[in-house]
């Protein structure tokens, strides 16, 4: 009974003449991530394939206070809107026993293999570190709205 129904609908439909065609529907066009930055310590760099959609580079910055050591960084600051991230590179650092004291209560893991760093500092700031080679470590840390990032942003660092 369905079936028929189903089949007079559709010649009745069809008998009342060519409909109208149907409205477009404009697609958003995607958000293309911006390119990242390359960072060095010296001849050893690497290089952020991609910072996330709707971040623009706001400035520079030369140290991460968290460090026990002063230690020579060079990063770069991203901003959208309020949020902000801090992408960098840590260089001096030789092994992972060196690299494991870097940062007071932070917790120990692995990134891709590698030594890593995770710790929150004030205002919510999550950072993520990890000895990437002997001499540079790379750095990331976001506040709350860019949090989610650090994870993607870590995939995407070559060198």
């Amino acid at each position: 009974m369905r079936r028929l129904a189903s089949v007079f609908l559709t010649l009745s439909l069809a008998a009342c003449g060519p409909s109208a065609p149907a409205p477009q529907i404009a697609r958003p066009s995607p958000v293309a991530a911006v390119a990242g930055p390359v960072l060095s310590c010296g001849a050893a760099f690497v290089e952020i394939a991609a910072m996330p959609p709707g971040t623009t580079r706001s400035g520079t910055f030369r140290q991460v206070k968290s460090l026990t050591r002063k230690l020579k960084v060079r990063g770069e600051i991203w901003s959208r809107g309020a949020e902000r991230l801090h992408v960098g590179v840590v260089c001096g650092v030789r092994t992972a026993e060196e690299f494991a004291t870097l940062v007071p209560r932070a917790t120990l893991g692995m990134h891709h293999g590698k030594p890593a760093l995770s710790w929150d500092t004030g205002g919510g700031v999550h950072h993520f570190m990890w000895l990437e080679r002997p001499g540079i470590a790379v750095c990331i840390a976001a506040t709350p709205g860019l949090s989610t990032e650090i994870d993607r942003i870590a995939d995407a660092v070559t060198g």
